[in-house]
């Protein structure tokens, strides 16, 4: 696998601040946000596994991504699994969602949120995503190659370090044009409670974006390298 084809979306802007209490919203958004009043961590780890699974099966499909192929005899679930795309990547991704990704960036956003907690002036909202760009984002990005690269495959210590050495600046030049803008979005239109999840929507979105277009090019790979030994 290339180094481009290792290449993940990069994890959501990594700028929150604390959610205030529900007024008058969906009443299904206003139970999440009591929710994650309540339960942050635990309920951060549930959305982001579901949302690592979705977009992993929504990929799949949207990229053409071939079904598994399974035995006319075996189990109606096996065949029905097949059809939806699901896999144990998905699963795996899911994990990865709820024991890494979740509680990493809550921790990195519960400290930045420390550092910025008050300050509202320009000059600090400036710095609020300068750090986020240039210190968070790294750190989180380079977990979920990390992540990826095991997930493929990968189990020594120069593989890994490879996908996230050819997959870092890729993907946080992409971050540094999507995560500034939808800070600056909900700074300035949103609010507070509406923040969390604003971000997770942003994320969910451009993840399967990425990994569509990865997966894209993993087919249109795999279609080369078979028509080649045909050849």
């Amino acid at each position: 696998m290339s180094s481009t084809s290792r290449l993940a979306p990069p994890p959501g802007p990594a700028v929150v601040t604390q959610t205030a209490g529900p007024a008058q919203v969906n009443p299904l958004l206003a139970a999440y946000l009591t929710r994650l009043a309540a339960h942050p961590l635990r309920t951060k780890q549930v959305t982001s596994g579901i949302f690592s699974f979705l977009t992993e099966i929504i990929a799949n499909h949207l990229a053409g991504v071939p079904s598994k192929k399974v035995a006319r005899d075996a189990p109606a679930y096996e065949h029905a699994l097949a059809a939806a795309k699901i896999d144990s990547r998905a699963i795996k991704m899911a994990l990865y969602g709820f024991f890494v990704s979740a509680p990493l960036n809550h921790v990195l956003v519960g400290k930045l949120q420390q550092v910025f907690a008050g300050k509202t002036d320009a000059k600090s909202r400036v710095l609020q995503i300068l750090a986020s760009n240039l210190i968070v984002s790294p750190i989180l990005i380079s977990a979920y190659l990390a992540s990826v690269a095991i997930i493929s495959g990968a189990r020594s210590f120069n593989s890994v370090f490879a996908v996230i050495k050819g997959g870092l600046f890729k993907a946080l030049r992409v971050s540094w044009v999507t995560s500034p803008l939808s800070i600056a979005i909900a700074q300035n239109y949103l609010s507070p409670e509406l923040w969390v999840p604003f971000f997770n929507l942003v994320t969910f979105m451009t993840g399967t974006i990425f990994s569509t277009m990865i997966k894209k090019q993993r087919v249109a790979e795999a279609k080369a390298k078979d028509k080649s030994k045909d050849n």
